[in-house]
């Protein structure tokens, strides 16, 4: 066909070349990378990159790119628009032509590639612009690439590199039980190798690091990833591990890990309700195990997690309504004294709220939300739940000295409010005086 796009002619664009690499050799062979070696993904390097390394899945890669069709028809150019396009490979954000092909490249290479429509755009294509069952090339300059961020506030904190990819695509969800292998080393030398299983969510109990699950909650079956830990994902800013060498200043750790296997937790939507009464029952005992040894970040995960299983109380029928309202108000009651304990007032009295509309006459939950208006210089408000208290029980002492305390607390702050006001009185006279 006249004007066909000649995939093996010389590359002499201007947009791309350089002078850089006249003392390499290219190899003007194209090269079959297609996954099944079918011919099917085809790459021919137009100019050397440099270095060893290669990006791999979960990188952020920048690039720059010109796709035509076979009759040498441009349809797209990151050049023309003149910015580079980043990416995350591996992540179904391109094509599978080009998450297959990039990761081959290494940094400053310029390749040709000549993608089959089966790993393009398919039988349908993507009208107007790339017609049913079209072959695409794609000449592509990989600039450089970045680790992937899975912290959630995207700080930084702990980057991933995925070495081996996993066998599976289900991952981890809280709870579930996880088999790893993990080597963990500082300034490149090994400090700690274990292979462990444990609770996603609870890797504290087993020692584990919070970097670990942060990223093995991302993993797939199989999978070996490496990641680089700044020390509040680690140890703690500011604090080392005298054990395994690494001083108080250390700016980073690394970690190796294979996620052997995991069992997931069956989600709550795959249960009936009795299913879901009898799991949230055996979350909130390990709840209590972990309030009563004063772990209270463990036992709100618990707690947080009795809830999601409970779910909406409307979807429950006349027989089974009452138990899982009840588990319900214990779940929003622990919560808001787990909160209490780590002074967190805002959520406290949140939980509370939620346990009253359950149970508007519940003392637990009116001396909680007392404590928490407490917690917020609320006295007033926190006075009115412990004299609640007292309707529904007149020989509550707790509720009793809360009221004293409150009614103390009342006049401190009455006292103090009227001293500001009398020295903002007399502090505007003085001011006043003065002016005449």
């Amino acid at each position: 066909m006249e004007g066909d796009f000649d995939r093996s002619s010389q590359y002499n664009s201007s947009k791309f070349s350089s002078d850089d690499n006249d003392d390499e050799t290219l190899d003007d062979k194209e090269i079959d990378i297609s996954p099944n070696k079918d011919g099917k993904l085809m790459k021919l390097i137009l100019k050397k990159g440099k270095g060893w390394e290669t990006p791999g899945n979960g990188d952020e890669v920048s690039v720059h790119y010109v796709g035509k069709l076979a009759d040498g028809t441009q349809f797209d150019s990151s050049r023309d628009r003149g910015e580079k396009f980043q990416f995350t490979l591996g992540a179904k954000q391109v094509i599978e032509g080009w998450d297959v092909g990039v990761k081959t490249m290494k940094r400053g290479e310029i390749s040709r590639f000549t993608i089959d429509s089966s790993l393009a755009y398919g039988e349908k294509g993507s009208p107007p612009v790339i017609p049913a069952n079209a072959t695409l090339f794609f000449d592509i300059e990989l600039f450089n690439w970045k680790l992937e961020d899975i912290t959630k506030k995207k700080d930084g904190g702990v980057l991933r590199k995925i070495l081996i990819d996993g066998t599976e695509w289900t991952t981890p969800n809280e709870g579930s039980t996880c088999t790893i292998e993990y080597t963990g080393l500082y300034n490149e030398k090994v400090f700690e190798t274990r292979n462990v299983v444990f609770y996603l969510g609870e890797g504290s109990e087993e020692n584990l690091v919070q970097a670990i699950e942060i990223a093995v909650q991302k993993m797939k079956k199989g999978e070996k990833c490496e990641i680089i830990v700044k020390p509040k994902y680690a140890f703690g800013e500011g604090i080392g591990c005298e054990k395994f060498g690494i001083p108080n200043d250390y700016e980073q750790v690394k970690y190796i890990i294979t996620l052997k296997s995991f069992e997931n937790l069956k989600e709550a939507d795959e249960m009936d309700n009795t299913k879901r009464i009898e799991q949230a029952i055996l979350i909130k005992n390990k709840g209590t195990k972990y309030f009563k040894e004063s772990k209270f970040k463990l036992a709100i995960k618990q707690y947080k997690q009795v809830l999601q299983f409970i779910g909406l109380l409307s979807n429950y029928d006349a027989e089974s309504k009452p138990k899982a309202e009840e588990i319900s108000l214990a779940g929003h009651l622990n919560l808001a004294m787990c909160f209490l304990k780590i002074e967190d007032f805002h959520l406290a009295k949140k939980h509370c709220d939620e346990a009253l509309e359950i149970d508007s006459r519940n003392e637990k939950g009116l001396f909680r939300r007392g404590l928490a208006y407490c917690g917020q210089n609320e006295f007033e408000l926190a006075k009115k739940d412990f004299l609640k208290i007292l309707e529904i029980d007149p020989n509550n002492n707790a509720a009793k000295s809360q009221v004293n305390n409150c009614t103390i607390k009342i006049k401190e702050h009455n006292q103090k409010e009227r001293i500001k006001y009398q020295n903002m009185f007399e502090k505007f006279a003085k001011q006043d005086r003065e002016v005449r």
